[in-house]
């Protein structure tokens, strides 16, 4: 056996693809005794990072080398994928003048760029080589190259190898520890309040209400109407209690922000089954005989409204609801119906769950339905410093900076 080294290079679909998805399903497949996640990419590794502004991916290769023949043995044994944008990192108040007094009392947002780290994966075979170490800090060259003030990422909080390497190895430190929502898409259709209006915005509309009411959040993306307007939103929706512009139509998004009612709420649905799909593995025959059980008799007698198992133990496709927020003492009504709206769209789309993420302290997710054993109260959001500039001096270290109640999460990166 010759000479063997690491090598860390960009990802080649043509060369790389095979491989790659070898190492895939290597990374995903859990022990026998515990449910494990798959996650289809639908022959594109470059699906959940190519609508960001800016992405990469990276292979490792192990390069091993005969020192008689001079022949070359080349393995992909890991990979990573990285993207960046810039989104909301704080709020500043702008002075008052003569001109425009009143300026000083609304906020405005303080923005950096922001990489984002996902899809880390090595090869059982190769672990606790220094192979994650080497591609993480390959990835944080081409972020600083690229401008990036600051990298972050999301992992369970109880998956200690993740855990150790980002935060014991790489620097980074724990931020944010936002709720991921999930709602099984069930076979009977949920009603949606008669007493709440609910109107599908135009991307432009859509615009001009998050960036007046939300850009200020926290991790909202600057590039907002490109996700708007990208073919993966299936649409806006705004609810307002019945009757608040009747007998008149729609006035517009400008007359709606001079003159709100009382309450309202937002939401989009972005489609992820169109480019990736997920799948359940290590059920035992008879949790899925139950789960069947459940969903036959949904179909059969839809008016019971009983609550039924979703597919999940076959490829099965998601909507993500985005941009939720709202404001008044009903918002939270709002949310329900828009969210029942959602449901009736994924079932629609032949989706099995409806899912969201949203602040940790977010008082609207209240008024999200969910399923707690598929959901997750706290996901694992760590961050780390790139640079020693920063953007905007008044805000200071983000990664020092207290959690707000309320999270904008990017849908091309859930």
């Amino acid at each position: 056996m010759g000479k063997m080294k690491i090598v860390v290079r960009e990802f080649e679909k043509e060369r790389d693809i095979r491989e790659v998805e070898e190492v895939e399903r290597s990374c995903e497949v859990g022990p026998t005794s515990k449910l494990s996640l798959f996650t289809h990419l639908l022959g594109d590794p470059l699906c959940r990072i190519r609508h960001s502004p800016a992405f990469l991916m990276l292979v490792a290769e192990v390069v091993e080398e005969e020192v008689e023949g001079c022949k070359q043995k080349r393995e992909i044994v890991g990979m990573i994928r990285g993207c960046i944008k810039t989104v909301t990192c704080g709020k500043k108040y702008n002075r008052p003048s003569k001109l425009y007094p009143l300026d000083s009392l609304k906020p405005s947002p303080i923005y950096t760029k922001a990489a984002y780290i996902l899809g880390l994966r090595i090869s059982p075979s190769h672990r606790r080589m220094g192979i994650a170490l080497k591609l993480v800090n390959k990835m944080e060259e081409w972020f600083t190259q690229n401008g990036a003030e600051y990298a972050y990422l999301a992992t369970e909080s109880d998956n200690q190898a993740s855990v150790k390497l980002f935060n014991q190895k790489c620097g980074y430190s724990k931020f944010r520890t936002p709720t991921i929502l999930v709602q099984p898409v069930f076979a009977h259709r949920v009603k949606v309040s008669s007493r709440v209006t609910i109107i599908k915005l135009t991307p432009s509309e859509a615009e001009t209400i998050y960036r007046c009411k939300f850009s200020t959040t926290e991790f909202f993306p600057r590039d907002i109407d490109t996700i708007l307007n990208n073919r993966l939103t299936l649409g806006t929706f705004i609810a307002m209690p019945r009757d608040t512009h009747a007998p008149t139509p729609w006035p517009g998004a400008e007359k709606f922000l001079k003159n709100p009612p009382e309450s309202w709420a937002i939401l989009s649905v972005w489609n992820c089954s169109d480019v990736w799909r997920l799948e359940v593995r290590g059920a035992s025959r008879m949790g899925k005989g139950l789960a069947k059980t459940t969903r036959i008799i949904d179909r059969a007698f839809p008016f019971l409204k009983i609550p039924s198992f979703p597919e999940l133990f076959r490829p099965f496709g998601l909507h993500f609801l985005y941009g939720l927020g709202g404001e008044g003492p009903n918002a939270v009504k709002m949310v329900k119906a828009l969210c029942g709206l959602a449901h009736n769209l994924a079932q629609k789309h032949g989706c099995s769950v409806v899912a969201t993420e949203v602040g940790h302290g977010e008082p609207l997710k209240e008024g999200v339905p969910h399923w707690k054993k598929l959901s997750c109260d706290e996901d694992l959001w760590c961050i780390k410093r790139l640079g020693e500039d920063y953007s905007d001096g008044s805000l200071g270290d983000w990664t020092k900076s207290k959690p707000s109640l309320s999270i904008f999460v990017d849908p091309r990166e859930f």
